[in-house]
């Protein structure tokens, strides 16, 4: 077999095989925060029931929110990585902006829910009973967490999922959260400061915010198919650039769905070459650019272009 012909499909088995790797990473990882995210909730309500505690009732209600956005990233992976059919030629990724947009209003919602009610505990200030329960149930929800945001970095690490990104950040949340009310805990019940129950959750909760606006900013430039950053074009360009046998590019075109890229240009080649080799030109570029954006969709336009 031709040296050039087994390294072209050397190198697609193992884009293959990486992807595959990929799309189960981002399976199992969603399978995972769905059973965590219940457990927690179960637990949560419990110590709430105990405790009486505003920042344990957020709390509760934030890991309810976790159980439906994990649920609804878990069928979204699934779907995202359906391949290409006839009524979706570009594929399915972009259900991905589309959760992950999703998710940012429900944390939105969660987080402003927790502001809300925590001003009113500020006027009204109310004793919480059972601490010690409450800081056992907390330090166990921060093991878990822990656990479960750690394997999911790794993972968006690995995949560049934006909905494993979004989980990660939600679920990052939770732990400052569950490790501000174990703080909250022993400050109400040793000293007596009932404010700081609430107080807290608001510092959390607009912490959660902040981050959670960076997923709904991304997610919506990838649905109104806005240009890639300037980092990343400049990359394109400097792959062309040294591409040999390019002289040149134009009409560049760049968007994200998901995590797949998508990219179009019109390179200048030497006019006076057959057909065949202005192909194997224009080949060399796209393998060039796929070892630097990993999956992406690239079509290249190829234009004569004469040399002096």
């Amino acid at each position: 077999m031709d040296e050039s012909v087994h390294s072209h499909l050397h190198h697609s088995h193992s884009h293959v095989h990486g992807a595959e790797l990929n799309a189960a990473s981002m399976k199992r990882v969603t399978l995972v925060a769905v059973c965590i995210a219940l457990f927690l909730v179960s637990l949560k309500l419990g110590g709430w029931l105990l405790t009486d505690s505003l920042s344990m009732l957020s709390s509760l209600v934030d890991s309810s929110f976790d159980v439906l956005t994990s649920l609804v990233n878990f069928f979204a992976i699934r779907y995202a990585l359906k391949p290409a059919d006839n009524e979706h030629r570009f594929g399915h990724n972009s259900i991905e902006d589309i959760a992950g947009f999703a998710q940012f209003a429900f944390i939105s919602g969660s987080m402003l829910f927790i502001i809300v009610e925590s001003i009113q505990r500020l006027a009204s200030p109310a004793p919480i009973a059972a601490p010690e329960t409450g800081i056992g149930i907390m330090t166990i929800s921060i093991v878990m967490t822990t656990i479960l945001v750690l394997y999911q970095r790794r993972v968006h690490k690995q995949t560049g999922s934006l909905i494993v990104h979004a989980d990660s950040l939600h679920y990052l949340g939770d732990l400052l959260m569950n490790a501000s009310i174990i703080v909250s805990l022993l400050l109400t019940s040793h000293i007596g400061w009932l404010w700081i129950d609430p107080a807290l959750a608001i510092i959390i909760a607009v912490y959660v915010l902040w981050h959670a606006s960076e997923i709904g900013m991304t997610a919506y430039r990838h649905l109104m198919d806005q240009e890639m950053p300037d980092e990343e074009k400049a990359i394109i360009e400097d792959i062309v650039n040294k591409t040999e046998g390019v002289h040149g590019f134009h009409a560049l075109k760049t968007r994200y769905s998901g995590t797949k890229a998508f990219i179009q240009m019109h390179v200048d080649i030497d006019g006076s070459l057959t057909l065949h080799d202005a192909h194997k030109i224009a080949d060399r570029l796209e393998k060039n650019l796929l070892e630097g954006f990993p999956g992406a969709d690239v079509i290249i336009h190829e234009d004569p272009y004469e040399v002096k």
